[in-house]
C-alpha cells in the first residue's frame, strides 16, 4: 500500500474549503458551548460598535446643530456604557477563543500521534521522520493561531460588515448601493485568487518539513558525518532544503500580502464616492450632516474590516494548508487490520507459512511461494546472503508486514486474526539494530510488558534471577537504573543489545526470533546468551538469522534464504556450501 504523503498529495482529490472546515470543527465538537458564548460575545460586540454612529448621526442632527448641550452629555454618556459593554464583550470572546484553541491543538496533536501510533511500518519507511515532526507541530499551531486570534476577529469582521451594510441600504439605498460597488470587486478578486494564495502556502510548509527532515537526519547521523569528514555534503543539501523554503517563504510572503493594498485601494475609492455623492445629496436637501457622518463611519466600519478580512483571509489559507497536511495523515487507514479467525482451529506446528508471497511495493517481488513449518520447541536457523530474503522472513513472521499472497498460520490460525496484544505476548522479537528509549535500563527491559509494569526493583532483581538473566545485568555499573538517553550513546551496541535481549526473554513468548541478536557482542558473553537460551521453556520455538556458523550449529533445523526462495540446509556443512554458492552467485 502507498503510504508516501508527497504522492498521496499529488493524487489526492482538492477538496472543497466547506469540507475541509467540516472535518476540522468535528475535532472541537466538545467546544460547542464555548464557541456559542463566544459568538454571542462576538454579536453583543458588533451589535454596539454598530448602534455608537446612528447614535452619534442622531446627536448632531438634533443636539449640536441645535446647540442643546444636555443631549449632547446624555448621548456621551449612552456611548461610553455601549463601548465599555463592547470593551467586556471582546476581552471575553478573546479569552474564550484563546481557550479553544490551545485545547484544540492539544486534541489534535494526540489524534496526530494517535494515528501514527496506529500506521504500520511501511508508512514510517515510506517518509521522511522531520516532515512528519513539521506537521505535528508546525502545521497544527498554524491552525492554532487561526483559531486562537483569527477566527473571532474573522467572524466579527464578517458581523460588523453585515451590519454595515444594511445600515447603508436602510438610510439611503441609492448612496448605500454606490458605496458597496467596490466591495464587487474585492470579492471576485478574493474568490478567484484564494487558491493560489492556498497553494502558495502549502508549497512553504512542505518545505518547512523537507528543511526539517534535513535538520534531523544531519544530527541523528553527526558521527557518520565527522567520521568521514562530509560536513561539506551534508551542509550542501541543508543549503539546498533552506534555499527552497526560502524562495517558497518569498512566494507565500507574496501571496499572503496581495489582497491588502487592493483591499485598502477599494476602500479608499468607497469613502470617496460616499463623500462626493453625500454632498450631492445634502446640497438638493436630500440627505443631512448628520446622516453624512454617520454614512461616513458605516463605510470604514464597513471597509476596514474588509482590510482585515485581507490579512485574515491569509491567515485562514495558511491554516487549511495546514490543515490539508495535517488531514492527509487522520484519513490514513492501516493496512495491518484484524481478521476473523476460527477459534476451533489447533496445530501441531508453532508457525506456518502457506504459499507465501511478499513485496514492499507492486514493482518488485522479495519472497516467492514460501512454504514452511516450525514445530514447538524447536530451534530454527536462517542463513543466506545479504539481501537474500531473511529478515524479510522474519518481519512476516512478527507480522510487522502483511503477506502479499498465501497466509502465515500461528498456532494453526491465521496471524491477522490475533491482536497486537495477543500477537506481541507471543512472539519476541530482537531487532538487528534495537532501539532503546531515553530512561533506565529498568524502563527499557519492561517496555510494553504490562505483566511486571507493578513490580519493585527487588522483585524485579529476583524474576531475573530466576530467569538466568542476573549475569547479563551485572554488566550495567548501576544495574536496573543505569541510565541511558535515547539515541544511548552512552553505552555500546553490544549493550543495547544485551538490553534487548533481556526484553525479549522476560516476556516468555511462545517464539523468539533473533536477528543478528549476537552481531555486536563478544564471544564470552555470546556464549552466556546461549547458557541463557538453553534454558527458556521448552516450549518454546527460536528462529535465528545470523551469518555467523558458530551461532546456529545447535539449530535442529537450517534453512537457505537467498533471491527470495527459502530451502532446507539439511546439515551445517550441506549449509556453508549452499551459503558459499549463494554468495557467488549474488
Amino acid at each position: 500500500m502507498n503510504y508516501n504523503l508527497n504522492q498521496l498529495t499529488q493524487k489526492q482529490e482538492k477538496q472543497s474549503t466547506y469540507q475541509a472546515l467540516k472535518r476540522l470543527l468535528k475535532l472541537i465538537s466538545d467546544e460547542r458551548k464555548n464557541l456559542w458564548l463566544a459568538l454571542i460575545a462576538i454579536l453583543v460586540n458588533s451589535g454596539l460598535l454598530l448602534l455608537g454612529p446612528l447614535l452619534v448621526g442622531h446627536t448632531i442632527d438634533k443636539y449640536i446643530r441645535t446647540k442643546q448641550f444636555h443631549g449632547v452629555l446624555m448621548f456621551g454618556g449612552i456611548l461610553l456604557v455601549m463601548y465599555l459593554i463592547a470593551m467586556v464583550t471582546g476581552y471575553l470572546q478573546t479569552k474564550l477563543m484563546g481557550s479553544i484553541g490551545q485545547r484544540m491543538l492539544y486534541t489534535l496533536r494526540n489524534a496526530i500521534f494517535n494515528k501514527l501510533q496506529e500506521l504500520p511500518v511501511s508508512f514510517f519507511n515510506q517518509n521522511k521522520a522531520g516532515d512528519l515532526i513539521s506537521r505535528v507541530n508546525n502545521d497544527t499551531d498554524k491552525l492554532n493561531q487561526f483559531f486562537s486570534q483569527s477566527l473571532m476577529q474573522f467572524i466579527g469582521s464578517i458581523v460588523t460588515m453585515i451590519g454595515a451594510g444594511f445600515f447603508l441600504l436602510t438610510i439611503n439605498f441609492e448612496l448605500g448601493a454606490a458605496a458597496l460597488s467596490p466591495a464587487v470587486v474585492i470579492v471576485f478578486f478574493t474568490v478567484i485568487l484564494s487558491p493560489w494564495v492556498k497553494r502558495k502556502n502549502a508549497k512553504n510548509l512542505k518545505s518547512v518539513g523537507g528543511m526539517s527532515a534535513e535538520i534531523q537526519e544531519s544530527l541523528n547521523n553527526f558521527k557518520v558525518i565527522i567520521a568521514f569528514n562530509r560536513r561539506d555534503y551534508f551542509r550542501k543539501r541543508f543549503d539546498e532544503a533552506n534555499k527552497e523554503n526560502y524562495k517558497t517563504a518569498i512566494g507565500a510572503g507574496l501571496a499572503n500580502n496581495i489582497f491588502v493594498p487592493v483591499y485598502g485601494l477599494l476602500s479608499s475609492a468607497a469613502q470617496l464616492i460616499v463623500l462626493l455623492f453625500g454632498i450631492y445629496l445634502i446640497s438638493i436637501g436630500n440627505f443631512s450632516l448628520g446622516l453624512l457622518v454617520s454614512y461616513i463611519s458605516y463605510c470604514t466600519n464597513f471597509y476596514n474590516p474588509l482590510r482585515q478580512l485581507a490579512a485574515l483571509w491569509t491567515s485562514f489559507q495558511v491554516a487549511m494548508a495546514g490543515w490539508d497536511r495535517i488531514s492527509q495523515i487522520l484519513l490514513l487507514e492501516t493496512n495491518l487490520t484484524q481478521v476473523e479467525g476460527d477459534k476451533s482451529v489447533t496445530s501441531d506446528a508453532l508457525l506456518e507459512f502457506k504459499n507465501v508471497h511478499f513485496s514492499y511495493d507492486d514493482s518488485k517481488e522479495i519472497l516467492h511461494n514460501i512454504n514452511l513449518k516450525f514445530e514447538k520447541g524447536k530451534t530454527y536457523a536462517l542463513i543466506g546472503p545479504t539481501g537474500g530474503g531473511k529478515t524479510t522472513t522474519a518481519s512476516l513472521i512478527s507480522r510487522l508486514y502483511d503477506a502479499t499472497k498465501g497466509s502465515v498460520l500461528l498456532n494453526g490460525k491465521d496471524i491477522r486474526s490475533f491482536s497486537a496484544e495477543e500477537r506481541t505476548q507471543k512472539i519476541g522479537f530482537i531487532l538487528q539494530e534495537p532501539f532503546l528509549f531515553t530512561g533506565t535500563v529498568k524502563d527499557n527491559i519492561l517496555y510494553g510488558n504490562s505483566q511486571y509494569k507493578d513490580v519493585s526493583d527487588d522483585e524485579l532483581n529476583k524474576i531475573i534471577e530466576d530467569a538466568n538473566l542476573n549475569a547479563l545485568l551485572a554488566i550495567f555499573d548501576e544495574g536496573l537504573n543505569t541510565q541511558i538517553t535515547s539515541g544511548a550513546d552512552s553505552i555500546s551496541l553490544g549493550q543495547k543489545q544485551l538490553i534487548a535481549f533481556m526484553r525479549a526473554v522476560l516476556r516468555n513468548p511462545e517464539l523468539l526470533i533473533l536477528d543478528e541478536a549476537t552481531a555486536n557482542i563478544d564471544t564470552i558473553t555470546e556464549q552466556l546468551l546461549s547458557s541463557i537460551l538453553n534454558k527458556l521453556s521448552k516450549e518454546t520455538t527460536l528462529v535465528v538469522i545470523a551469518h555467523r556458523l558458530n551461532t546456529i550449529e545447535n539449530a535442529d533445523e537450517i534453512y537457505f534464504v537467498n533471491e527470495g526462495e527459502v530451502q532446507k540446509a539439511g546439515t551445517l556443512n550441506d549449509a556453508l556450501d549452499m551459503l558459499l554458492k549463494g554468495k557467488r552467485v549474488s
